[in-house]
């Protein structure tokens, strides 16, 4: 019975990691002075992979995903949706007292770093 329920669905598959992820742990890799070479070599992988995550290129696996963000002193933890807004905002009153973090960024502005060609999202 739990084959048919699942006959004919595909499982969902990332394409890449979303953008606002992306530049959180390319900004985390810069505040540590690393290059891509040397996140990759203290994580046992090439720079060029690494070059791939930042660039959406390739999707990680989810243990090289929680490696690199430990080894950027962050972590990855399961927020109930309702709550993320919150969190969110735990997180930017706790950066603001950090020199060049937490700053506010424009929704619509062109990011100068990143790829113009996304379409405009909205943020919480």
């Amino acid at each position: 019975m739990i084959k048919d329920a699942t006959k004919g669905v595909k499982p969902l598959r990332q394409k890449a990691l979303p953008a606002e992820l992306r530049r959180a742990l390319i900004e985390a890799r810069q505040k540590h002075g690393w290059s891509q070479r040397d996140l990759g070599s203290r994580l046992g992988i090439g720079q060029r992979h690494i070059s791939g995550i930042e660039s959406g290129k390739i999707v990680p696996r989810y243990d090289t995903l929680l490696e690199m963000v430990r080894m950027l002193d962050r972590d990855l933890i399961m927020v109930p949706r309702a709550l993320v807004p919150v969190v969110q905002s735990i997180v930017r009153d706790h950066l603001k007292n950090q020199e060049g973090e937490g700053e506010e960024r424009s929704l619509y502005a062109a990011d100068r770093d990143y790829d113009s060609s996304q379409e405009p999202r909205d943020e919480v």
